[in-house]
């Protein structure tokens, strides 16, 4: 094992011996010089997702506010058909199960399995917003659209925007693939094969919080909704049974005996307990 000696120059100076595989040890702590390339672009590229988190965050925070502000409009059991959304959510996790195959043939610069990997990515990634796109055209149709209440200005906000990023993640889709057929997997291609996994994995997990939160806790039936099985229960709004308006039969009943005991007055032997004799100003 060769060793590289290193003289400091001034009296008194002392040898100090390196061997290659102290200096390899340093190298893999950092202390070789500057990260590569692909460490860096990938480390900002994180930042980035970060502050994406942080705006979609805000958008959570601002649906769960407004979620019981239904204007007395329909709320998201009134609204939401989770056997399309179950759908459409199947076709982006299907996405990034292919957009992980798609990195794989990129690191083994197999260019026929990555091309076909991010075209099976690129398929899923349309039907997931034309699904979309059909349930936001059936809620505008249906009258709950965006300008409805505040509940689904937040709700079209959220999932809009999901949508775009989506929509921007097909478009880097398709010219990744075009940079790979005209030009290879160069070292800045596979960062960007990098960026563009992360992007997309990023916005299958945000998904995956919009599916949960939106659609499987749907919140409350509210609004037009809440109105029409009010009248269904009927009787049922209060704790006796009465429907609202009627009088509970011990009123009757006491109101008859005061007009037999005499207008104004209460039989004496009702309120004996306690000495006093209740005057009636109705």
């Amino acid at each position: 094992m060769s060793t590289v000696a290193l003289k400091e120059t001034h009296p008194g100076s002392r040898t100090v011996a390196l061997t290659e595989a102290h200096q390899g040890s340093a190298a893999s702590r950092g202390w070789g010089g500057p990260a590569p390339k692909r460490i860096v672009t990938g480390y900002g590229f994180w930042i980035f997702i970060l502050s994406d988190m942080v705006m979609f965050s805000a958008f959570f925070a601002t649906y769960a506010v407004l979620l019981g502000q239904t204007a007395g409009g329909p709320g998201g059991r009134d609204l939401f058909d989770l056997r399309n959304v179950a759908i459409e959510t199947g076709f982006l996790l299907a996405s990034s199960f292919t957009c992980g195959l798609a990195t794989i043939a990129a690191d083994a610069r197999n260019t026929t399995w990555y091309q076909a990997a991010m075209a099976v990515t690129c398929a899923f990634g349309l039907a997931f917003l034309v699904i979309e796109g059909n349930e936001f055209a059936s809620l505008v149709a249906r009258g709950a659209g965006p300008t409805r209440s505040a509940f689904l200005s937040a709700f079209f906000t959220l999932v809009g925007c999901h949508g775009l990023h989506v929509s921007a993640g097909i478009l880097w889709l398709l010219t990744m693939m075009a940079q790979v057929f005209a030009k290879g997997f160069r070292p800045d291609i596979q960062r960007r094969i990098l960026c563009f996994a992360l992007f997309w994995h990023a916005l299958d997990i945000i998904w995956i919080a919009v599916f949960t939160v939106f659609f499987l806790c749907r919140g409350h039936r509210s609004g037009v909704g809440a109105e029409h099985s009010g009248r269904a229960r009927g009787a049922g709004d209060r704790a006796d049974g009465r429907a609202p308006g009627v009088l509970p039969a011990h009123h009757h009943r006491g109101r008859q005996h005061q007009q037999r005991a005499g207008a104004g007055f209460r039989c004496p032997d009702r309120d004996s307990r306690d000495g006093r004799i209740a005057v009636d100003h109705g």
